[in-house]
């Protein structure tokens, strides 16, 4: 940050920002005491690009208190600390528009990207930040006047100056230099002057101008999307892949970029052999063959290659020199030809078929004439690549200066301008040389003869026997036309060396760039190697090794015929892509969609990624084929890996269309018994705290129903609220990465049955909103205040209260592993401290003799590297200073218990009451899982001693109706029965701290004892629910006898009363039916029916 202290002058224009610095003394005024002049201004021009740093002027008088304030930028250490926020001690306020505020006014530095190479990314205040009470105690690290004055940190003058200096080496090219001409090369390639005046021949000037146009309506539209996608943001290197890749998202950009890639280092191949036919085809007229044509075309095109790479390495700015002189070779080249349709022709030209414009010519030639073998279709299939390279200029977008400006133009005018290059050749040579001709020139017409009716007869020749026998001359029959017709044939030459080596070079640059920029993306994990830049311009320098090994490989094979048309449709591949991206960017309707390229419409967008496609098989449909298997692959691949990027591609933006439309739609309908599932509220607290409960929830809702894990933050609310929110992101990422299919929640309470009550009521969405509430079982509640236990029934009763089912979790060893957690996290923290200690002394040993012992505390400073706290004497810390061995090893083993698979058992499903079926259809769900598929259900139903038979029967006919299939039934007629007195003495034990005994005393203490303490079970309530209590014992016993080996048991969960059962009753209830069992679930649904035989 530079300062500026003139001694008696602000600057002079002001901006329409003010913002003031004041010193505020509410103590002394000896500081000001000298000067009564008003407060100075930083006038910030926000309207002034260059003008990024802070200004500060001083009146005389006042620039003393600022020098121990500022010092080149930084916070000077002064005596006493300086408070960026206190209110009470000598303190600076940022001012906007005259207030104290720490809003910060918008700029640019708020929107970059952290790492962004066009400026500093600044962090805006925070929202708490502004909102909260001015903290009192704040310290200003040194550079942060510039934060306080900013809004944020900005850098100083010295990391700008390094920014400015790393840029310095850059070069960046405009969209001239950068796309136009690169374009323009890649379109203008060896079809305009070899292959062109054939197609016109074939095809005529009709239907030849109708194929051009067809081409061009591709990439016409191709381009238009283009444009729109890199008009929708900053544009970084990757050109087509880049471009796909933030719109579709990797599945679709990692594939096509790999093909991409690929294709343009093959094409560097074709290339390179089309320049070395032309020069093989020299050497056989000169007679100077060096081996045969096959191997000369190696040699030549091996040699060709390497000297292309060496261009290529050398930097880009030697590589465009290269670009422009060839494109100055090309124009002069197609120049040439014009001139030379003007200049008449002689006699052996003519015997050749060329005689300058005539409208016989054009008449004669304006329809198709195809030979044997050849159609529009197949006429289209060889010109269109000719009409490709549109992606020359975008695939090096890395190394434009503007990108988003120089994309759209320089491709769209490289377009226009070829398109009306290659319809000037086309109609002028169809104009000029007629199809057939022999290229004697005695082939004249003698006064006497009968003519043909041609137009070459008309002018004086007969070509009438190239009906009978093949003809080396004309349209159809000669490639070198151009050469023939233009005024000076080398140049023609010359232009077909300059647009097969301009190609090659364009190609050679692009593979690399586009591979670079998908292995920085690291989508596919072992191409990470290739990502490695070098230089000022990050050079993909092995990018270019890799690519001339590629290129070197096919041009030794030379079989190239076969594996042209697969490229062809690599590159049609990605046009498809790119005007699929911008039709679905807009269907998706985000609004982060805003292209500055206002020229498009997602349906001819789309019409031309489906035009894309039938170009593709109309080339070559088995090529077709191939493509699209190749990119399926990649594609699954690519899904299955599931890179961990995010670039909020339209794909996310269309999901979340999808599924709000969806949502929508489902509160059009009634729910109905056929499709109900259940969708559960999961109390689980922090979801890798009690992974257990979460195990077995999941297990009966993955892929079926909600799942929604939640946790109630209690206390102080500013605190809870800080915490809740630091950690939701990590919390859902948790679930991600353990693939469990569920939602995490929370939310800030004063208690924690407020907060259970606030997301019964409040969670879910339109029809997706829970029905049955999870819960682990509270083991410790004989221990646990009197509060905890009145929320825990309490939340059991909201849920009744709601219409909500409950379903309580009980095993052995409880759930909650939050002390074997904040072991592992504190023995982490100290490996992580113990390595980078490792790591600081390994490097002070390397630098021994710089800086010594001195050197390294530096270094461990860097690090964090920090004293544990000394331990507090059986206090909180006795948890950190546990060693591993001394970890719950059951606990351990117990959370991860329904991750295993179950193997051959029962669920025994204890169905005493009808909740509607909630009770049957979790387990039966259960049964349908892998972990649990080899366990049978077993039923057991309550019923009349003298009637088990008749209730089985009735039963069994109740479940085949169901359809749920089961291993067998026991009906249990002795239910009601007293339990035996060990069981209940137990019980009554078990009850006794909680019972008041009023019955033993007299009214009035009886009446006092209610009073002092209502939470009490009183003898009249114990009388009144005895049986409910037996009952309780009673079924205890009963599942010791008959599931105490089952897998897992499913029970009907009694209802408490309210106002009738008090809470501690009810926990022993709970307790009694429940201890020294297997896993056991509690269910009770909601009373109305889940399930249905009805179709």
């Amino acid at each position: 940050m530079s300062m500026n202290t003139p001694s008696n002058s602000v600057p002079g224009s002001t901006s329409r920002f003010q913002v003031h610095v004041i010193n505020e003394d509410h103590g002394s005024g000896a500081a000001m005491s000298d000067s009564t002049d008003p407060p100075h201004y930083e006038e910030t021009s926000f309207g002034d690009e260059a003008q990024n740093r802070l200004r500060i002027s001083f009146r005389p008088g006042n620039q003393e208190c600022f020098d121990n304030f500022l010092q080149n930028g930084d916070t000077a250490k002064t005596d006493t600390t300086f408070h960026a926020y206190d209110s009470h001690t000598n303190t600076y306020y940022l001012q906007t528009f005259g207030h104290n505020t720490m809003d910060a006014v918008p700029k640019i530095e708020y929107y970059r990207n952290t790492g962004s190479v066009s400026g500093p990314k600044v962090n805006r205040p925070s929202l708490l930040e502004i909102h909260e009470q001015l903290a009192k105690n704040v310290t200003v690290a040194p550079g942060s006047a510039d934060r306080v004055a900013n809004g944020d940190g900005m850098p100083g003058e010295e990391q700008a100056e390094n920014k400015e200096e790393d840029m310095s080496g850059v070069v960046k090219f405009g969209w001239v230099k950068g796309v136009l001409v690169r374009c323009m090369l890649n379109i203008w390639g060896v079809m305009l002057f070899i292959r062109l005046s054939w197609i016109v021949g074939e095809a005529g000037i009709g239907l030849g101008v109708i194929i051009i146009g067809l081409s061009v309506v591709v990439t016409t539209l191709t381009g238009i999307s283009m444009s729109a996608i890199c008009t929708n943001g900053v544009v970084r290197g990757g050109g087509a892949y880049y471009l796909i890749s933030r719109s579709l998202g990797p599945e679709f950009g990692g594939s096509i970029g790999l093909i991409f890639a690929f294709a343009n280092a093959v094409a560097v191949a074709m290339y390179v052999v089309g320049f070395a036919e032309t020069v093989v085809d020299l050497l056989k007229e000169s007679d100077s063959m060096m081996v045969d044509p096959t191997n000369d075309i190696r040699i030549i095109g091996s040699i060709t290659v390497v000297i292309l790479l060496g261009i290529s390495v050398a930097g880009m700015e030697w590589e465009a020199k290269a670009q422009v002189i060839l494109l100055v070779i090309l124009l002069i080249a197609i120049a040439n030809f014009f001139i030379g349709t003007v200049i008449p022709s002689n006699n052996e030209k003519k015997s050749r078929g060329f005689f300058n414009y005539q409208a016989s010519i054009f008449a004669e030639n304006f329809g198709p004439s195809f030979t044997k073998g050849e159609g529009f279709f197949s006429v289209f299939a060889i010109f269109f690549p000719a009409a490709t390279g549109i992606l020359a200029g975008a695939n090096i977008s890395g190394d434009l200066e503007d990108p988003q400006d120089a994309i759209p133009r320089g491709t769209m005018l490289a377009i226009f301008i070829t398109t009306v290059a290659y319809i000037g050749v086309a109609v002028c040579v169809a104009a000029c040389v007629v199809r057939d001709a022999t290229g004697n020139v005695n082939d004249t017409i003698i006064s006497g003869m009968n003519c043909n009716g041609s137009a070459a007869c008309g002018l004086g020749y007969d070509f009438s026997r190239c009906q009978r026998e093949p003809c080396p001359y004309g349209l159809m029959n000669n490639f070198q036309v151009m050469s023939m017709v233009s005024g000076f044939g080398p140049l023609i030459t010359a232009g077909i060396f300059s647009a097969t080596l301009s190609s090659a070079l364009a190609s050679l640059v692009s593979a690399p760039k586009v591979f670079q920029a998908l292995c920085k993306d690291n989508i596919f994990k072992g191409l990470q190697f290739f990502a490695k830049g070098y230089g000022k311009n990050n050079e993909p320098l092995r990018g270019y090794l890799l690519t001339f090994v590629i290129a070197m490989a096919f041009i030794l094979i030379a079989e190239l015929n076969v594996i042209a048309p697969i490229i062809s449709n690599f590159f049609l591949a990605s046009y498809a892509l790119i005007n699929f991206s911008c039709f679905h960017a807009s269907y998706a309707k985000s609004p982060g969609w805003r292209p500055a390229y206002g020229i498009y419409n997602m349906w001819v967008s789309l019409f031309g990624a489906i035009l894309c496609c039938a170009v593709m098989f109309v080339i070559n449909w088995w090529a077709a084929v191939i493509t699209y298997v190749i990119e399926l692959s990649l594609y699954i691949y690519v899904t299955y890996k599931k890179p961990d990027v995010n670039w909020g591609s339209s794909t996310q933006a269309l999901s979340y269309v999808s599924a709000l439309d969806n949502a929508l739609e489902l509160t059009t309908v009634e729910d109905h018994v056929k499709n109900f599932r259940p969708q559960c509220i999961v109390l689980t607290g922090g979801p890798m705290a009690r992974p257990a409960l979460l195990d077995i929830t999941h297990a009966f809702t993955k892929n079926s129903g909600l799942c929604i894990c939640c946790e109630v933050f209690v206390g102080p609310r500013k605190l809870c609220v800080k915490e809740m929110n630091s950690g939701m992101a990590k919390k859902q990422a948790w679930l991600i990465k353990n693939k469990i299919k569920a939602f995490y929640a929370a939310v800030a309470a004063d208690c924690f049955r407020d907060g259970v009550r606030s997301l019964l009521q409040a969670s879910g969405l339109g029809r997706m909103k829970p029905n049955t509430l999870v819960m682990g079982y509270k083991k410790n509640w004989r221990k646990a205040p009197l509060s905890e236990i009145e929320n825990y029934v309490g939340i059991i009763h909201d849920a009744f209260d709601f219409e909500i089912g409950v379903v309580i979790v009980r095993i052995s060893q409880g759930f909650d592993i939050s002390p074997v957690l904040q072991v592992q996290d504190e023995l982490e923290k100290l490996e992580q401290e113990r390595l980078a200690l490792e790591a600081a002394i390994k490097d002070n040993e390397c630098e021994e003799g710089k800086g010594g012992l001195r050197g390294l505390f530096k270094k461990a400073g860097k690090l964090n590297i920090t004293r544990p706290a000394p331990k507090k004497e059986g206090g909180t810390n006795t948890i950190q200073s546990m060693h591993v061995g001394e970890f719950n090893q059951k606990l351990v083993e117990a959370s991860a218990q329904f991750k295993k698979k179950q193997g051959k058992g029962t669920i025994d499903v204890w169905w005493l009451f009808d909740d509607g079926g909630l009770t049957l259809l979790i387990p039966y769900i259960l049964t349908l899982r892998k972990k649990w598929k080899d366990c049978k259900l077993r039923i057991y139903v309550g019923g009349k001693i003298n009637r088990i038979e008749e209730e089985k029967i009735s039963m069994a006919s109740l479940l085949s109706k169901f359809r749920i299939k089961f291993a067998d039934i026991h009906v249990i007629g002795d239910i009601n029965i007293k339990p035996n007195k060990e069981s209940w003495k137990v019980f009554e034990e078990m009850i006794e701290p909680y019972c008041l005994h009023e019955s033993h005393k007299d009214l009035t203490t009886a009446e006092k004892l209610k009073r002092e303490s209502p939470w009490k079970i009183t003898d009249a309530e114990l009388e009144a629910v005895k049986e409910k209590s037996y009952r309780q014992v009673r079924l205890n016993e009963l599942l010791q006898e008959h599931s105490r080996a089952a897998n897992l048991i499913v029970l009907s969960l009694p209802v408490a009363r309210k106002g009738s059962i008090s809470d501690l009753l009810y926990m022993a209830w709970l307790e009694s039916l429940t201890k020294n069992l297997p896993p056991v679930l509690l269910v009770r649904g909601n009373h109305k029916n889940v399930l249905t035989f009805y179709s």
